[in-house]
């Protein structure tokens, strides 16, 4: 399969800033970051990962003639999976408010470690860029490709490296590896995590709740854990990029729940994964909610792509009227009813009556491309 990623690096700098590239585990933000530096013709570039002993030690050192002295020698710093450097973000101030004209790009698969590192130093100095899995409107196919290839965007999501792979097999073990690196190796770095399979447990019954209101009393009741456990591990995998929360929506209607929180995978073959079930469509129970997950994953891919500000919700009143995904954007409203078959809906009276200027529409398997790649 081929793609083109609609987002660069180029569009994204801005003088006297840092810019920081954020997004999970082999999304592609190290081509798009050497892709970008190997354009540089004629420029001094320099390039190292945080595994880099050596620059690890200059950040670390908070010493600013070395720093400095480091950095005047370059006029493009790229500096890959930088969460690994203690102090990137002081030293980053220094170089950036030394010289303002250069370019200094970070990158890293952790919002949190990342973000903590970099926000209180350089605030008011970095923007920032996210990288997600691919989005339908990257690959380079029709109309028609993307309907036939559409099962397969199901199971086994959008990443790079699994869209590259024709083997079935071999797409199932790399997003198994992926799930490791997600839940094992990123997430028992960032923090204290006493117990992984705990961990995992918490992410497997998120997985089997995509698309519904979640109890954290209950899960924790499943993983026989205590509910700030619960809370403070979902908490670390939506920093790592590996699930997203959404809260109900209300504009203090008595009747609308506002409490709750749905909870969506960025990739739907990563949740696919953690609940090892890559089955057919045909031989599935949970298409419905797979489908949501895959809408609302192209929704806030299209966002991040346009860089538009977007807030998401869902929306259910303690009657039962409920509605799959509220968008709002610029002060409007759009309802979404997402549904694999071409069964018609309608919005609840209730939403109708209560924003009657919002619109209202129902995403399928054979108007989706009409609505989210237009």
């Amino acid at each position: 399969m081929k793609f083109e990623r609609l987002q660069s690096i180029e569009s994204n700098l801005t003088p006297k800033r840092v810019l920081v590239i954020y997004g999970p585990r082999r999304v592609g933000k190290t081509t798009l970051l050497k892709g970008y530096l190997a354009s540089q013709k004629n420029k001094r570039v320099f390039y190292a990962t945080g595994d880099d002993i050596a620059v690890r030690r200059l950040f670390a050192s908070e010493e600013r003639k070395q720093i400095l002295d480091f950095a005047q020698a370059y006029d493009v710093i790229g500096i890959d999976e930088a969460q690994s450097i203690p102090k990137i973000g002081l030293g980053a101030k220094m170089i950036i408010d030394e010289f303002p004209e250069k370019t200094l790009i970070l990158t890293g698969s952790s919002s949190f470690d990342l973000s903590q590192g970099i926000v209180e130093p350089l605030t008011g100095r970095h923007y920032t860029l996210t990288l997600f899995p691919l989005a339908q409107r990257e690959m380079s196919m029709s109309s028609f490709e993307l309907t036939q290839h559409l099962e397969d965007f199901l199971l086994y999501g959008m990443y790079p490296e699994v869209l590259l792979e024709p083997d079935k097999t071999q797409k199932v073990r790399i997003l198994n590896e992926l799930v490791s690196s997600y839940l094992f190796k990123d997430v028992l770095a960032l923090e204290r995590i006493k117990s992984p399979d705990t961990l995992l447990d918490i992410a497997k019954c998120i997985a089997f709740q995509v698309g519904s209101e979640v109890s954290l009393n209950e899960i924790a009741k499943m993983v026989k854990a205590d509910v700030k456990t619960v809370g403070r591990y979902l908490d670390l995998l939506e920093k790592m990029f590996v699930i997203r929360r959404v809260r109900g929506f209300s504009r203090n209607l008595r009747n609308e729940i506002s409490k709750k929180a749905k909870y969506y995978f960025l990739d739907t073959g990563v949740r696919n994964a953690v609940i090892g079930s890559f089955n057919p469509l045909t031989l599935r129970n949970d298409i419905g909610a797979l489908w949501e997950n895959f809408v609302f994953n192209e929704m806030t891919k299209i966002d991040a792509i346009s860089t538009t500000t977007t807030a998401y919700y869902f929306w259910r009143t303690h009657t039962g009227q409920e509605i799959d995904i509220i968008k709002e954007a610029h002060g409007d409203l759009q309802a979404i009813e997402c549904k694999w078959g071409e069964s018609k809906a309608v919005p609840p009276k209730l939403w109708k009556e209560t924003y009657p200027d919002s619109t209202f529409s129902v995403i399928n398997r054979n108007n989706y491309i009409d609505i989210l790649l237009k």
